[in-house]
């Protein structure tokens, strides 16, 4: 089985947003990653907008529909009312819950499911309700993968920022990979689907997908515009798909 390539595009738009300027597109650089095969497009829309704006949300989703209606939109977030709003209104295939407080400058944790599982069991029920897939950041825990289930939620994202972060430290990024196959492995027996996201690079996707081989999609964005300096987006995208889609045999 292969691994799907969604093209987070926050970093695009943050880059956008250092001028009042309407470049680079947000929408131009979404079309050249769809063109270059990645299966669908992400989105961070932050209460700040620091990097998409609330604008850029159905204006990819004109993107989407026009020209690429066979991939997907997933928009993720914490799930404010006016967040579920302007996510259910572009009527994505995926909405993402992350715990983020709104001053965090990214994503760097999972939800504690021990304790907000009926915070999110409501809201995942309202989301998957309107037709929506629902995936909810994870940590690496194995023990929390069976509360994770009893939300509701059809997918978790594992939290892989711990592991980017072991670039330099081989012995530690195997036990980053051990504890997110363990994660893997718990989640999938649950009945949960897999993402995965965060600090995922050409270098680390490899070992991550051939411990984890059944990931369904990972969410890259910042290692792939940093690419794209010296590959150009599309050379980019194409460098990220080459590791999705290598063959590997599903545990």
């Amino acid at each position: 089985m292969t691994t799907g390539l969604s093209v987070n595009l926050n970093a695009i738009a943050q880059l956008r947003n250092r001028r009042d300027l309407p470049w680079p597109s947000v929408v131009g650089f979404g079309r050249m990653a769809l063109e270059a095969g990645a299966i669908g497009l992400t989105v961070h829309p932050r209460p700040d907008q620091r990097h998409i704006r609330f604008t850029d949300v159905p204006a990819l989703k004109q993107l989407l529909s026009d020209e690429f209606p066979d991939r997907e939109y997933n928009i993720e977030g914490y799930p404010t009312d006016a967040f579920l709003e302007l996510a259910e209104s572009a009527s994505p295939q995926q909405i993402t819950l992350v715990p983020d407080d709104p001053a965090q400058a990214t994503s760097d944790h999972g939800w504690d499911f021990n304790t907000q599982v009926d915070y999110l069991a409501p809201i995942v029920a309202r989301l998957k309700a309107s037709g929506h897939r629902v995936a909810l950041f994870a940590d690496a825990d194995a023990a929390q993968m069976p509360v994770a289930a009893d939300t509701g939620c059809d997918r978790v994202e594992l939290y892989t920022g711990p592991y980017g972060a072991t670039h330099a430290d081989a012995d530690a990024a195997r036990r980053e990979l051990d504890a997110l196959q363990a994660t893997a492995e718990a989640a999938r027996a649950a009945g949960l689907g897999i993402n995965a996201g965060h600090d995922l690079t050409v270098a680390n996707l490899g070992p991550l997908l051939d411990a984890v081989p059944f990931i369904a999609e990972v969410s890259i964005g910042h290692a792939i515009t940093a690419d794209a300096l010296e590959h150009g987006l599309k050379g980019s995208v194409l460098r990220y798909r080459d590791v999705c889609e290598k063959p590997r045999q599903s545990a």
